[in-house]
């Protein structure tokens, strides 16, 4: 069963070096975590397992790693300066500060009943910069809000430098800022996160199919990163609620401790963003209402094959929050399970693929220098499979080793005992996360043992 409570996760993360509160010994910060020697292992396995789906595994899509400061036009173009706020609403006796949007009346806080508020006012989300030696007007530009711009004004540079033809894809994962004004839930909602992003190009007109196409396909990622069926529902956006260059949008929602919240969301998003950064709007009867560019250099079109004609393509966006990924994937992975004794045990029932520490090498006496010896040796050989981190642990205390692991989500343990330095074979012990069965395998055969558990695990 997924974890219910987020102190639960959050004591699980503290405490085992997977996410901690940044700046902590000066009281923190609020919005702010920094990832722990675990954490960053998660992290960045789910990032390559997203690369893998997005870039590796098909023939229509490239990669890219865009600038994080770019030019101050790029965001007055995109549309970010004029719609990027929340209306926000301040409670002058609990002092709290609430979205208008979440209110049930905005003229009553919810937090204590006050009608002493403020009417709604704007906060601009993104963090403003200055840019050279001079701090003036002139000088200013964003921290990115998302990344999703960067591809947007590289598109002809991709298409010029591949070759490519609609349809087809640029991928991003990167770092994003946001001035939250309350960010909560751990991870979830923060100031400073990592977006995983494709804009997908398609002729207009086809859009719809593959709006339809990218839900299915990134529901069937997430189900294959672990979460449960049962825990993920679609929200259809409509209305006031679609952003300023959706056409339609598809969140992907997940059971978070606090509840069903956005996990993914896959917008078509026409062709507001190409022409709204492309020269000459009016040469291409763009569909979307886009401000007038006084300042782009470059068309942003391909040639449409078959009509014989320049045409600004169609975007569809899948668009996946890394952090509230590491923290959905943490939800359904906590299991406490009662043991035949009476004991509890704690188990992150990660995917393999995802683990932090794939394989743990732990010696049954860590004073004794010829089993030491061996399974140095034997970690050695593991990790140059390059398969994720092989740890080597002397604690010289293997059950506690065993319940450690089970807690990071480490799927296999082996330990390497007298057996394994006196008998043929240098026979070692293989123990699995989940069912803690064990098994004996010859040390020769240990890379092709682990080579085929991963393979087959996934």
């Amino acid at each position: 069963m997924p974890a219910k409570t987020m102190d639960e996760l959050v004591s699980l993360c503290k405490r085992r070096g997977f996410i901690f509160q940044a700046s902590e010994i000066y009281g923190g910060m609020q919005g702010a975590y920094d990832y722990g020697p675990l954490g960053i292992e998660l992290k960045n396995n789910l990032k390559q397992a997203w690369w893998r789906a997005m870039v590796y595994e098909r023939d229509d899509v490239e990669g890219l790693d865009a600038a994080i400061i770019q030019n101050k036009h790029v965001y007055k173009y995109s549309g970010h300066e004029d719609t990027f706020t929340d209306p926000m609403v301040d409670c002058h006796e609990c002092k709290s500060r609430l979205r208008a949007d979440h209110m049930k009346d905005i003229k009553v806080c919810d937090n204590c009943g006050s009608t002493n508020v403020t009417e709604p006012r704007d906060f601009n989300l993104m963090f403003k910069t200055n840019v050279g030696p001079m701090v003036n007007e002139e000088s200013y530009t964003y921290l990115r809000p998302e990344t999703a711009q960067g591809i947007f004004i590289n598109f002809k540079n991709v298409v010029d430098s591949t070759a490519r033809a609609l349809p087809f894809g640029i991928a991003q994962i990167g770092k994003s800022f946001r001035n939250e004004i309350t960010p909560r839930n751990f991870i979830f909602r923060v100031r400073e996160f990592e977006q995983m992003e494709l804009e997908f190009f398609c002729k207009p007109g086809e859009d719809e199919k593959w709006h339809q196409t990218w839900v299915d396909l990134r529901t069937q990622w997430w189900l294959d990163q672990g979460l449960g069926k049962d825990n993920m529902e679609f929200e259809y956006v409509t209305g006031d609620d679609l952003a300023h260059y959706s056409k339609s949008t598809v969140d992907i929602l997940y059971k978070f401790p606090h509840g069903f919240e956005e996990l993914e969301g896959v917008a078509n998003r026409t062709d507001y963003d190409l022409g709204s950064h492309t020269k000459a709007q009016d040469e291409f009867g763009l569909s979307a209402n886009v401000k007038k560019n006084e300042h782009s250099t470059t068309k942003l079109a391909v040639r449409d094959l078959e009509e014989n004609k320049m045409v600004v393509p169609f975007c569809i966006e899948p668009s996946a929050g890394l952090d509230r990924g590491v923290l959905a994937v943490l939800t359904e992975a906590y299991t406490e399970e009662e043991l035949e004794n009476g004991s509890t045990r704690t188990v992150l029932k990660l995917k393999p693929h995802l683990a932090p520490i794939k394989v743990a090498v732990l010696p049954l006496k860590k004073n004794k220098p010829e089993i030491v010896e061996a399974a140095k040796s034997i970690k050695n050989r593991l990790q140059k499979l390059g398969l994720g981190r092989i740890l080597y642990e002397n604690t010289g205390n293997v059950g506690k080793g065993y319940r450690r692991h089970d807690e990071v989500g480490t799927p296999i343990c082996i330990t390497v005992d007298f057996d394994t330095i006196e008998q043929d074979g240098a026979p070692v012990t293989i123990r699995h996360r989940d069912t803690m069965e064990q098994e004996v395998v010859n040390t020769a055969d240990l890379p092709s043992f682990i080579l085929n558990y991963f393979v087959n695990q996934d």
